[in-house]
């Protein structure tokens, strides 16, 4: 496991036996940014990096964190706000990576994993990342999946298409899909193939199922309708749908027929309980409300507490002070009874326009 290199492997993963784990599966660490650009948070920066601690402080309990660091400065300032908030030094590893953002979800690696009979090997899946189509910095955080391939020495597949003997990577971001391990993926027509995205604007329905089914190792792709207001990576599904089970699957709702959000959710909620598994059976779909609206400065914030983050014998869900937050955790609670289920205040976190979820990225258990 010394990083003295990182070979870039060929061949299909899928074909080679590798897949994407569902992120209930053991993890060895899990991966953060520390807070530097601050035009995510703007006047709430300060809030946002007490939001880092307290995840941090619930993850460590369970599993490693390694955080990405800027620079030395920011790292000091990270080590100073950890120490203060309880997070011991020794529980935590930092590595000092240059990205433009923290959103480590959708710039950073997806961890593939294979496994024989002697071991788990597991290798990174580096797509290209462009700043969700809409924001021009984001060179660093496309380069971010080599680099902790570079730091790892971990093998690491590029994922691009011919295009008439011309190969051009493939966009994705990890919080534009999500899977059960067990061949399901299941992602939004507004992300991938609306009209106004310019991820991969010459990919076919047919050939970005093509795409996803190789490189990720899943059998099934399907299809909801899209995201919440206020969410600017234009419909990711984090928000409104996740894999809690092999065959479970929990989803946003919303009450308020007069609400921005009641449609489109409930057109989910009609495609998903006419999914079928594996087995060609109905997955269990089990609802969970959506908070009253959030705003900040007339801005409505995409607030959902489907942007929870599944760690070892934990789940950290992210709470706004709202009458709902209850009845989520209880409902959390009872999907995960052997994981521990902890809310994380984050009304000052979404001003970043995205909660705990898309600040972590799990690495499954393995060597390489």
């Amino acid at each position: 496991m010394s990083a003295v290199g990182s070979p870039v492997l060929h061949g299909c993963p899928a074909t080679l036996g590798f897949r994407m784990p569902a992120e209930w599966e053991e993890h060895s660490a899990t991966w953060m940014v520390w807070p530097h650009n601050r035009a995510d948070w703007e006047i709430k920066t300060n809030s946002a990096e007490w939001c880092y601690v307290e995840i941090i402080r619930q993850l460590v309990r369970y599993e490693r964190v390694s955080l990405i660091c800027q620079n030395a400065a920011v790292r000091d300032r990270a080590e100073v706000h950890l120490a203060r908030g309880g997070v011991e030094r020794s529980d935590y590893d930092t590595h000092l990576i240059k990205t433009n953002r923290s959103w480590i979800r959708d710039s950073g690696p997806l961890f593939l994993s294979h496994a024989t009979d002697a071991v788990r090997q597991i290798a990174i899946s580096d797509w290209a990342f462009n700043g969700w189509g809409r924001y021009r910095s984001y060179s660093d955080d496309d380069r971010l999946p080599r680099r902790i391939a570079k730091k790892l020495g971990m093998p690491r597949f590029t994922v691009g298409i011919d295009q008439g003997g011309r190969i051009d990577n493939v966009v994705l971001e990890g919080g534009s899909i999500d899977v059960n391990g067990c061949g399901d993926l299941i992602t939004t027509e507004q992300c991938l193939l609306g009209e106004s995205q310019a991820r991969n604007p010459t990919l076919s329905r047919n050939n970005l199922e093509a795409v996803l089914r190789d490189h990720l190792g899943v059998t099934r792709i399907h299809w909801l309708a899209g995201g919440i207001d206020g969410d600017d990576t234009q419909g990711h599904v984090d928000d409104v749908a996740r894999f809690v089970g092999a065959n479970t699957i929990v989803a946003a709702v919303e009450s308020d027929t007069g609400d921005v959000n009641y449609s489109v959710l409930q057109q989910n909620l009609r495609r998903l309980r006419r999914l079928r598994n594996r087995r060609r059976q109905a997955f269990e779909v089990i609802t969970l409300p959506m908070p009253r609206p959030v705003t900040f400065d007339g801005m409505r914030l995409p607030a959902s507490y489907l942007n929870f983050y599944i760690g070892n014998n934990v789940v950290l869900v992210p709470t706004f002070n709202d009458s709902q937050d209850r009845h989520a955790l209880a409902t959390l609670a009872k999907i995960f009874p052997t994981r521990a289920v902890v809310g994380i205040y984050a009304v000052d976190l979404i001003l970043g326009l995205g909660a705990i979820h898309c600040l972590t990225q799990q690495q499954p258990v393995g060597t390489w």
